[in-house]
């Protein structure tokens, strides 16, 4: 059947044909290849030269792209499997992937309707990689990391409303504290919030900061705190990462004849 040969090409992956990995290489070629040309067009002595060929590019990658979204479009009740193909279709232009491989495309079409550059959003191909790298030992890995933030969330829940506590209470303590000795640099809270950030965060830009005694005792005392903060989640999801990692496998091998335990 057409659509299942079709559905084995675009889906299956690693797990397909010959065909299929050839399938995601040329993607991911192109994928890459449409990104260097996006850094590349910003170049203006690479794009005033090269500019006709971009373009030229950059619609033979539109065209391969659109076909590619028609065809997962044809084979999402493969894919999405409901009650009838409209809601499969629905199903998959909604979901996650749909959306992306849809800004893909998007920016190419919109300007004929709405007279804006959005081409900026076609940096939303990246994501395509999540999809082609189906290897068993990627997809695997990745799924362990969202088992753990999944596992932890409750306590990354807790670690994020406490920092977002703290940069809150820094910033209306600094616009207070500083915002008179300078205005320009603490003209209200918002920006006060991006120096709380810098600082909780021990980043430091150095583009602002406090001049007054009682503002750098306040500064040093976020400064220590945020030490603290920033590892929190890291430690969290490490620990949870390290405890699947080390999990013991209890899964059994068995004898494809006979069916008994292999030890």
């Amino acid at each position: 059947m057409i659509k299942q040969k079709i559905y084995g090409l675009i889906e299956k992956g690693s797990h397909g044909s010959k065909l299929n990995l050839r399938f995601d290489y040329v993607v991911m070629i192109l994928i890459v290849l449409n990104i260097i040309a996006m850094i590349l067009e910003t170049i203006p002595n690479i794009n005033d030269p090269l500019d006709h060929f971009f373009r030229i590019f950059e619609i033979a990658s539109i065209i391969f792209f659109s076909i590619e979204y028609i065809l997962r479009i044809y084979v999402s009740n493969l894919t999405h499997p409901s009650s009838n193909r409209i809601k499969s279709a629905l199903k998959f232009i909604f979901s996650a992937y749909g959306l992306i491989d849809l800004f893909a495309i998007a920016p190419f079409y919109l300007p004929f309707i709405i007279k804006i550059d959005l081409r900026f959003i076609r940096i939303l191909r990246i994501f395509r990689f999540m999809r082609i790298l189906k290897i068993n030992r990627y997809s695997n890995s990745i799924n362990i990391i969202w088992t753990v933030i999944k596992e932890k969330k409750s306590e990354l829940a807790i670690t994020g409303f406490i920092t977002i506590l703290v940069l809150l209470t820094s910033s209306f303590l600094m616009y207070y504290i500083e915002g008179k000795a300078q205005p320009n640099k603490f003209p209200n809270i918002i920006s006060s919030l991006w120096w709380a950030v810098a600082t909780l965060t021990t980043v430091g830009y150095g583009d602002v900061y406090p001049v007054t005694g009682l503002g750098k005792f306040i500064s040093a005392l976020i400064a220590i705190c945020g030490i603290g903060l920033v590892a929190l989640p890291t430690g969290i999801i490490s620990s949870g990462f390290m405890k699947k990692i080390n999990k013991p496998n209890t899964s059994t091998n068995k004898c494809p004849h006979c069916g008994k335990e292999i030890s």
